[in-house]
């Protein structure tokens, strides 16, 4: 029977993060319309593309070889298995013992590496030139990201993300320098690894600019359907990452009651919320920057990263 209860509970997960994913890109998008005084699409308007995309054929080139055709479901794939394990409204979940931090990036590392085989693998310019761009900016995302795990284990003595979670919300926290510099390292990552404003404006396909959309031009049907949920997904995990490592309050513990399990629901979904507004109000007042620009951009997020763990290495209390 307590099989069967995690169980629920995991595939609940699983079917959260799922189904949040568009609704979250479609909140992002009606603020930013909003806050430029336009109509703006409405909510559930990224379902609908994803269920158009879904009902087209699939056009593939006629260079591609049978990898171009696997890749989009192993990208979901990498991306969904990433985004379940983060605690979102529940800890102790069945998989919970699976969701270490450096497992999170290694899914997101292997997506990430999918999708650049995907670009030059039609043999076009702009996927080239879209798989450099991407490969040249997770060189500085992942070692930003591995110096942020280290900092938050050294402080909760554990990578596991429940028990970082749990960590986080005791009193035995505080408020820490080296914290704040994670975080704002961590929200720098999670810019840039989502192509986000001031990196990549994900609402245009400016051929001199773009990254992600480069790599996935030669995508239709539901490949592009499969490949645009991923996005999402991978949105929905930051932010998931940032409210569960940084915003832990109202996570539900695994004893707890459905009337707690509920409370926790309802938190997460406010802490999307809130994070969808704050990136909508940041892509709203920033412009994008140049492409040798972001070296610089992510450059500073590493310094961050650095920064705090070595704060945190030297002095215990900081």
């Amino acid at each position: 029977m307590a099989l069967i209860h995690d169980l629920a509970f995991q595939g609940a997960q699983m079917l959260l993060v799922l189904l949040l994913s568009p609704l979250l890109t479609g909140f992002v998008r009606k603020v930013k319309a909003r806050l430029l005084r336009r109509q703006g699409p409405p909510l559930l308007q990224p379902y609908r593309d994803l269920i158009r995309l879904m009902r087209k054929d699939v056009v593939l080139a006629d260079n591609a070889s049978w990898l171009f055709r696997v890749i989009p479901y192993l990208v979901f794939a990498a991306t969904w298995v990433a985004a379940s394990l983060v605690p979102t409204f529940r800890s102790g979940l069945l998989f919970s013992w699976t969701a270490d931090l450096i497992a999170i990036i290694a899914l997101i590392g292997s997506a990430r590496f999918f999708l650049a085989l995907a670009g030059i693998d039609a043999g076009t310019s702009f996927g080239g030139i879209g798989t450099s761009r991407e490969v040249m900016i997770a060189s500085l995302a992942e070692p930003a990201m591995l110096m942020i795990v280290f900092t938050l284990a050294l402080i909760a003595g554990s990578t596991q993300l429940s028990t970082m979670a749990a960590f986080m919300n005791s009193p035995e926290v505080g408020l820490r320098v080296s914290l704040g510099l994670a975080l704002i390292a961590l929200i720098i990552v999670a810019i840039a690894e989502n192509a986000r404003v001031p990196v990549d404006n994900p609402a245009t396909h400016l051929e001199l600019t773009m990254v992600h959309e480069a790599m996935v031009l030669e995508y239709s049907g539901r490949h592009l359907a499969l490949i645009e949920l991923s996005v999402m997904l991978k949105l929905l995990l930051y932010m998931s990452l940032i409210a569960c490592l940084f915003a832990p309050w109202g996570i539900a513990a695994a004893t707890a009651t459905p009337a707690f399990v509920a409370v926790g629901v309802g938190a997460y979904a406010a802490k999307l919320a809130a994070g969808g507004f704050l990136l909508a109000v940041f892509e709203t007042s920033i412009a994008k920057m140049r492409v040798f620009r972001v070296p610089e951009f992510l450059g500073a997020a590493l310094m961050l990263a650095l920064l705090a763990t070595l704060l945190r290495f030297v002095s215990g209390s900081f």
